[in-house]
């Protein structure tokens, strides 16, 4: 009696992001003329992890050959979470069983990550498994040089739609406070900020990372932007701000905090808190005394971006790590993310990627040291040191709030004492903490 094909499932997880599409359609590809059969499980682990084995869909080459073109998942998508319980787990390995699966490749963020290692860690060698990162946010724990899919869509997208808010801006005299996605990570805020040179970007990252985030200084470092631009002649702008910032903000100072649903991995559903309109309110609040009223319009960018078609970058990209998670996972390889690192495909075991205090998925933080957010840094329009240590600036600046400049400096000085130092990019300077180039000659 024959025995039964053995299969390759995949599955997506999380929110959704550029690319998907097309990593399903590789991996589809490069398992079925390897000669395995392929299924898709519908909806993450929502359905497995219940014991239901219908909804999923046997995939052929002719069913994905273009679908790397489109945005959204062919296979939808799902935040479930199938680590909650120990038995959630069992039972998530005993559906791919039945259906007769023994590679699994999961698509996803950090959530998905950690659910796909510890199907590997409970399947005791029942399942290969393998995962792709994914996520707009551009938060697992790869290599610095090395995005997750669908990041440059979504930034690419957010550009473009920051780029006509700036204009109206200008057109109207108006300041826009942009509420970018990124969850706890400012990657995506400040790609778009950084990119279309917006007014100013604010990031969590910039933040003492040992204490919460206290909606007054974030307040008070937009009413110093806006100042700013006033006293150059400029009643408009446009601010990017990380939704990230929420999470560590003091909860007393947020009540729309209390009560925010998560969630199924525990999260703040970050869109329920209309951070942009608390922000508007608290600006207009901090300025009315002063008798400055600038006019300012809060908006969302974020759910634009998530199911785009995606660029030409995105769909190599997934393609590249679709057909490396496959080719992985049926050559034998197993319990590791897939990577693209200089163009070579590097494994990352779920081990190297553990965070050991919390026992997730580590999480990738902009690196605020570094010289791309440095460069970000200095082209922002926002309060710095060297303002306060020219007294005709700060007379401009007080000017425009009708104060004295002890005033200004009482009020505002503080926002500037962990303003981060200029690199400098001369042989005592960048080469003293870096690689020193080989001498000529």
């Amino acid at each position: 009696m024959s025995h039964a094909r053995k299969k390759l499932a995949i599955l997506v997880g999380g929110g959704p992001a550029p690319g998907i599409n097309a990593v399903i359609g590789a991996a589809t590809i490069r398992a079925v003329l390897s000669g395995f059969d392929v299924v898709g499980c519908y909806d993450g682990f929502s359905h497995l992890m219940k014991g239901d084995i219908t909804r999923v869909r046997n995939l052929t080459i002719e069913d994905v050959s273009r679908i790397h073109f489109r945005g959204g998942s062919f296979l939808g998508i799902a935040r479930a979470n199938p680590t909650k319980r120990e038995e959630d787990l069992e039972e998530t390995i005993q559906s791919l069983l039945r259906l007769e699966v023994d590679k699994l490749v999961t698509i996803g963020g950090d959530d998905t990550c950690f659910s796909a290692s510890q199907i590997e860690r409970k399947s005791e060698g029942r399942l290969r498994v393998v995962h792709v990162p994914k996520t707009i946010d551009n938060d697992l724990d790869l290599p610095n040089h090395a995005d997750t899919f669908g990041f440059q869509t979504a930034r690419h997208i957010g550009v473009e739609l920051t780029e006509n808010l700036m204009v109206d801006a200008r057109t109207t005299h108006r300041w826009y406070f942009i509420v970018a996605m990124g969850r706890k990570a400012g990657h995506i805020a400040l790609g778009i900020g950084k990119a279309a040179g917006a007014t100013i970007t604010l990031i969590p990252e910039e933040f003492p990372e040992d204490q919460p985030i206290r909606l007054q200084h974030v307040v008070d470092i937009l009413v110093g932007a806006i100042v700013k631009r006033m006293a150059a002649g400029r009643p408009d702008g446009v601010a990017i701000l990380a939704e990230g910032i929420v999470e560590r903000m003091e909860e007393s100072d947020l009540e729309h905090l209390r009560g925010v649903e998560r969630d199924a991995h525990g999260h703040i559903r970050l869109s329920e808190v209309p951070f942009g309109e608390i922000l508007r309110d608290e600006v207009t609040k901090r300025l009315k005394p002063f008798a400055v009223k600038p006019t300012v319009v809060a908006k969302n960018i974020g759910y634009e971006l998530r199911c785009a078609d995606p660029i030409p970058y995105d769909m190599e990209y997934a393609r590249d790590l679709g057909y490396c998670a496959s080719k992985f996972v049926i050559e034998g390889g197993n319990g590791a993310m897939v990577s693209l690192q200089n163009g070579v495909f590097v494994p990352i075991p779920f081990g190297a990627i553990m965070d050991m205090k919390t026992g997730r998925i580590r999480v990738r933080m902009v690196d605020i040291a570094s010289d791309r957010y440095m460069i970000a840094r200095r082209y922002m329009l926002r309060l710095r040191r060297d303002d306060f240590e020219d007294e005709a600036e700060v007379a401009k600046f007080a000017k425009v709030l009708g104060v004295t400049r002890d005033r200004f400096r009482e009020e505002f000085e503080y926002l500037v004492r962990e303003d981060p130092r200029p690199r400098l990019f001369h042989e005592d300077g960048l080469y003293a903490h870096s690689v020193r180039p080989p001498a000529v000659g």
